[in-house]
């Protein structure tokens, strides 16, 4: 078992605690789910549950089904994190979880979700002062961290490859293949006014100016804002883009075009409405979005769109995965956008995933000597592997949507 630090991890360090009557429904009930899915769940007293699979081996089953029975998938990461349990195939467990995650609980219990799911907190509402916040817990953790495990281009987004297995040395290219599709569908070239949403550390920007395009880029984190800027010089571009520190809310101007990778996630359902109601004020008549986003399935959405999770207390703060149906509610409603064309291709993410989780393992030491001590590095293994079985599964997906602009108003 792992010792976890009580001040930097309270939640990792102390199992809950829970009535005897409520630990006992919730092994039953936590049991019950195991017993179902394709697993080989091996108790600490030796006994095995399962119906065959990858193998998860539980240590300390006391503290783990506290944990689920109290705070459900947030107690699974953090009986992770703790060292309670363990599986040389992590994403083959997350897979078999997330591939059933719709049925693990029994159906009476789902429509009372309101009575025992966590709620979001208020406090990560993605309000200007609030999104600036939930940006900075993750993005602005160290550039040099994310140096480790991403490729030299720094893009921290799904790629697109041309075969499989996808392979470390082919990243930079499959990168730059995802962001040039992207500027196509925006239709980027000389003399284009490009605004950018997320600028993540800069390569979009590089690569729509080098293209000709006069650029201007829009990023909530100081540490991402700051290397952007460094390459762009280095580059010798910086007369063709701008960077700012500033909410997309208030941003300024009139634009031929909008780009923003994976960005709509950190919005919050709450703000779409107001998201894509500021892309259609930003861009001229006539003109075109092109957004990748990671999505769900819309029931999935419905379901857990107020319920405060593992990744959401740990990863992304106020982040929320839409559908491709809200996408189109959203712009539906009350903008001139029209949702001209979608690709998807979730299976490029899972290998995505796979080579940065493996490059993070390779590395560990190294996040180590940064000052990121064994209980991140576990919280960042376990993303990194509940991300890519979220794809492998299906239960995500990602696409390319192209947005376009009615020339008149309805």
């Amino acid at each position: 078992m792992r010792t976890a630090d009580p001040e930097r991890w309270p939640d990792v360090a102390a199992v809950p605690r829970c009535s005897r009557p409520r630990a006992a429904a919730a092994q039953a009930l936590v049991r019950r789910a195991l017993a179902r899915l394709p697993l080989r769940v091996r108790l600490g007293d030796g006994d095995t549950i399962g119906a065959g699979g990858p193998l998860m081996e539980i240590h300390d089953p006391d503290a783990f089904f506290r944990r689920v029975g109290t705070t459900g998938t947030i107690g699974f990461g953090e009986s992770y994190m703790a060292g309670e349990w363990e599986t040389d195939d992590l994403v083959g467990v997350l897979s078999a979880v997330a591939e059933h995650v719709a049925t693990l609980i029994p159906e009476p219990l789902q429509r009372l979700r309101g009575l025992w799911a966590r709620r979001r907190p208020a406090a990560q509402r993605n309000t200007v002062d609030g999104a600036r916040g939930n940006i900075h817990r993750h993005y602005d953790l160290s550039n040099d961290l994310f140096a480790l495990f991403l490729d030299p281009t720094m893009t921290y987004s799904s790629a697109v490859f041309r075969g499989f297995p996808a392979q470390q040395s082919l990243l930079p290219a499959a990168q730059h293949r995802k962001i040039d599709r992207l500027l196509d569908l925006a239709r980027a070239g000389a003399g284009t006014r490009l605004l950018e949403i997320g600028t993540g550390w800069g390569e979009l920007a590089l690569r729509a100016a080098a293209r000709g395009a006069e650029v201007v880029s829009v990023t909530l984190s100081a540490e991402q804002r700051d290397l952007a800027v460094r390459r762009i010089e280095q580059a010798g571009l910086a007369d063709r883009v701008t960077v700012l520190l500033r909410d997309y809310r208030e941003v300024e101007g009139e634009y031929d075009a909008v780009v923003s990778v994976e960005m709509i996630e950190a919005v919050g359902a709450e703000f779409w409405p107001v998201y894509f109601s500021a892309l259609d004020r930003l861009l001229a008549p006539g003109g075109r979005a092109a957004l990748q986003a990671i999505t769900m399935p819309h029931d999935r959405m419905l379901a857990t769109r107020t319920t405060f999770t593992w990744i959401g207390k740990y990863i992304f703060p106020g982040g929320q995965l839409p559908s491709t149906e809200a996408i189109e509610q959203a712009t539906a409603g009350r903008t001139r956008l029209r949702v001209a064309a979608s690709e998807a291709y979730g299976a490029h993410y899972a290998e995505t995933l796979r080579l940065w989780r493996e490059r993070f393992t390779e590395r560990a030491d190294e996040v180590g000597a940064l000052g990121f001590d064994a209980t991140f590095r576990r919280m960042w293994t376990f993303y990194l592997a509940y991300s890519e079985a979220g794809f492998r599964s299906r239960y995500l997906d990602v696409r390319q949507l192209l947005l376009t602009k009615e020339e008149t108003a309805r």
